[in-house]
């Protein structure tokens, strides 16, 4: 198992430099000045755009530019942000606290509902329940997250007015955005889970159980459902990097002060350093999650540690 993790690791460790050099050339890709933008209505004077540019260091060769950044990867430091004039670390964990709230929310949400609906529906095959579960599986997956967003906000905020429309003031402007990623994300969850038991169902261990008379209950917790986990938590690690998409999109909906909604609005600002930060944060989640996914899958199925 140790072997294991550490070759998991050598490959996450490969992952995040991939992800530093993709970041670093498509931010100088996209057309656009950030010291023209900071400018503002100032930027057709070429002297300010010249001395802001040195300034921030964007006058230095690419090559130049992209080892300082990777330089400040490793010593812990993001850099400053060009709008906010701070730290683009202490901007992120200002910001995490309510991403981190949504995100859960959203994930405990689409488990809850994408489990017992696809265990439901794979136990009860052909029945209206799978049916009906299956198909709003199918427009959960097809349905723009941001779109519900809106559906939602005008149902239960502007017309029921059960919930603000924007804005995070305490945990209960977290339950409409949770809801909406919880849903989505239980679409893809139902589905896997349902092909995946009855998938299991119809191995030679699983009639065997049966016929050596062991209760139903103990042939689906014991000889079905634990193996048809392994998929199932495979897809809900690749799923995550998904999850993290759609809380920005959420956040930019809903107004939420979080990780995503400071990343999409430095996007637009043309704010390199926290565009780089931003998402260096965000690959880190990503591959500490599927870090954790990888070692349970591997609990899961022994055969994977000596593979």
């Amino acid at each position: 198992m140790r072997n294991y993790i550490i070759r998991r690791l050598l490959l996450l460790i490969l992952v995040l430099w991939g992800v530093t050099l993709v970041t670093f050339i498509l931010m100088h890709v996209v057309p656009g000045d950030p010291a023209k933008v900071l400018l503002g209505k100032l930027s057709g004077n070429e002297v300010l755009v010249t001395k802001l540019r040195h300034q921030l260091g964007l006058d230095k060769p690419l090559v130049v530019q992209y080892f300082e950044f990777v330089k400040g990867i490793l010593r812990g430091n993001l850099g400053n942000s060009y709008k906010f004039k701070a730290s683009v670390m202490s901007l992120i964990l200002e910001r995490m606290p309510a991403t981190i709230k949504l995100t859960f929310g959203a994930l405990i949400i689409g488990l809850l509902i994408g489990l017992s609906s696809g265990i439901i529906s794979a136990v009860r095959r052909y029945s209206v329940w799978d049916t009906l579960s299956m198909l709003f599986a199918f427009i959960g997956v097809s349905m723009p997250v941001f779109w519900l967003a809106m559906l939602l906000q005008l149902l239960f905020a502007v017309k029921l007015g059960w919930f603000h429309v924007s804005g995070f003031e305490g945990l209960r402007d977290l339950v409409l955005p949770s809801v909406t990623l919880g849903l989505i994300y239980s679409a893809s969850i139902a589905r896997m889970t349902r092909s995946s038991i009855l998938e299991v169902i119809r191995m030679d261990y699983v009639r065997t159980a049966r016929a050596k008379g062991a209760p139903e209950r103990i042939v689906f917790s014991r000889h079905v459902f634990r193996n048809a986990l392994i998929p199932i938590v495979t897809m809900i690690g690749m799923q995550f990097g998904g999850l993290l998409t759609g809380a920005a999109l959420t956040e930019t909906v809903f107004q939420i002060p979080g990780v995503g909604k400071l990343l999409i609005n430095s996007t637009l600002d043309l704010d390199y350093p926290m565009i780089q930060g931003g998402v260096m944060f965000v690959a880190i989640v990503f591959v500490l999650v599927n870090l954790f996914v990888d070692v349970l899958y591997a609990y899961l199925d022994p055969t994977i540690r000596y593979d």
